[in-house]
């Protein structure tokens, strides 16, 4: 399994962006994909996951009500709507997949099993 996001870029506090992940090699199923961010000098965290169906989503409470998740899997795409973005969101955003499920707790970056590079979005105030 590959996967590569991309989308980041320079945006002013209060805009929108919308980070993709593509993915390739699925064989017999389709995997939960997970977006995560790290900030420089912060340890990596789960920002939101989606499962292989769709029908599971979280979001870490920081994002709730701007973030949006969402799945295309006719093109094996990913997506992350990111609105009314804040400072605060600025890092690196990585998305990983998991062979199993979306957790209810949110994805953690242990039980990823493979990763992008990360794509950075920097948020100006």
């Amino acid at each position: 399994v590959q996967l590569q996001a991309s989308g980041g870029g320079l945006v002013q506090a209060g805009e929108s962006l919308r980070l993709s992940c593509a993915a390739s090699g699925f064989t017999d199923h389709y995997y939960a994909i997970g977006w995560f961010r790290q900030a420089p000098g912060k340890e990596r965290e789960g920002v939101s996951c989606i499962s292989s169906s769709g029908n599971s989503i979280y979001y870490r409470d920081s994002v709730k009500g701007r973030f949006t998740i969402s799945r295309d899997n006719a093109k094996n795409m990913v997506y992350l709507q990111m609105n009314n973005v804040k400072p605060e969101d600025t890092a690196v955003y990585y998305c990983a997949a998991d062979e199993d499920y979306c957790a209810a707790y949110g994805p953690r970056s242990s039980e990823y099993d493979y990763w992008g590079q990360g794509t950075l979005v920097t948020v100006s105030s």
